[in-house]
């Protein structure tokens, strides 16, 4: 079976830059799309940014390579006419425009949604932006953690001992790159049905937002903010959250539901606790929260956290020891996946290992196939 391709034939004109909107093609790439990324003499900012130093000084840094594979790269200088009729000229024949700009820096570059209109009728147009820019901050610029402060995140990350916390990871960046990709989709679907011109605008506060749909909804209805709750479980169950094993490593466990609690009182070697009149029914847990979870921390400090997660696993209760990223990539199951694929990057053939598409479509996990290029490498491709 040939790899599926869901997008071919499609063309995407790529002007965004660091990590949401790249992402947002990116998906639309590994979906089988031909995107043309347009980037300033030299290239965008990431290209020098990463972990290996000798492919940061290529132009290839990782900060760049993880979300510019199977792209085609073209310099244009946006400060000269000619760059933007040249912008214009390609978008003339593509189904997708994609820019990360401010709100109105499109428009002042002359790469506004009607002078596109004007050239091709028929492109979606897609902004991404840090708020959309409609409302009281829509105009600002940002980046991800920036975003994570203004959304309601950080406060509540962390413990109310140690205020508010940062988000390890740019998940704000990728999740609304993701979100892009996803309005895309749905922008193409509803250009076929009705002939229609589409316009996407998507913004990384609205998808922070999102991301914690229980907790907006919750405030927005009764007003009440949503405590700071470190690692216990968001369902506050006494019998979910975070406890010490023997070995000094956390793990994290869900039993919620009652067949779990009782399954975990018998892994715990305490199946007494399930028809202990303080805890038989969920009422009385949560009545009764603190004496439980000291008696089931008590128990987590006879084992190493490995054991009791593989003790857990036969008894069906969901918990996972705290690992690293490395833990899990060495545990084989993002392999399993196919999650990841490596490419030689750079002029000393750098092995990169590139994330593939978040799900498999007919069984396919569309990993990248294309190498990131150079800033400029398709230059004549492009503009002779």
């Amino acid at each position: 079976m040939s790899r599926p391709a869901p997008l071919a034939g499609i063309t995407v004109i790529d002007l965004t830059q660091v990590f949401a909107g790249p992402y947002c093609t990116y998906q639309l790439a590994l979906l089988g799309a031909k995107v043309i990324k347009i980037e300033p003499p030299g290239g965008e900012m990431t290209r020098y940014g990463g972990a290996l130093k000798a492919l940061a000084e290529e132009g290839l840094g990782l900060a760049f390579c993880t979300q510019n594979a199977d792209k085609d790269c073209v310099e244009i200088d946006l400060k000269e006419p000619r760059g933007i009729a040249k912008v214009l000229e390609l978008a003339a024949d593509a189904d997708i425009f994609v820019q990360n700009y401010r709100p109105g820096v499109a428009e002042r570059l002359g790469l506004g949604e009607g002078i596109l209109r004007a050239t091709n009728p028929n492109i979606i147009y897609c902004s991404i932006s840090a708020y959309g820019g409609e409302g009281p901050v829509g105009h600002r610029p940002a980046y991800d953690h920036v975003v994570q402060a203004m959304s309601g995140i950080m406060q509540t990350t962390g413990t109310e001992a140690m205020g508010p916390i940062k988000v390890g990871a740019p998940y704000v960046d990728y999740a609304t790159g993701l979100n892009a990709a996803f309005a895309v989709m749905a922008a193409l679907r509803e250009r076929d049905r009705t002939s229609a011109p589409q316009t996407v605008n998507v913004a990384m506060l609205d998808t922070a937002l999102n991301l914690m749909a229980n907790n907006m909804v919750t405030t927005a209805t009764t007003g009440d903010e949503t405590p700071k709750l470190g690692n216990e479980a968001a369902s506050r169950a006494p019998s979910s959250g975070c406890f010490n094993a023997r070995d000094g490593v956390l793990i994290m466990l869900a039993a919620n539901n009652e067949r779990q609690f009782v399954d975990l009182c018998a892994v715990l070697g305490h199946p007494e606790w399930a028809v202990d009149e303080r805890w038989r029914h969920p009422r009385q847990r949560a009545d009764n929260q603190q004496a439980l979870r000291i008696e089931i921390e008590k128990a987590f400090r006879q084992r190493s956290a490995a054991e009791w997660e593989a003790l857990l696993d036969q008894a069906g209760v969901p918990a996972s020891r705290v690992r690293s990223v490395g833990e899990v990539l060495a545990e084989g199951q993002p392999e399993a996946r196919d999650l990841l694929r490596q490419l030689s990057v750079g002029v000393q053939d750098t092995p990169v290992s590139l994330p593939a598409i978040g799900f498999r479509l007919n069984g396919d996990s569309l990993q990248p196939r294309l190498a990131p290029r150079r800033s400029g490498q398709d230059n004549d491709k492009y503009l002779s």
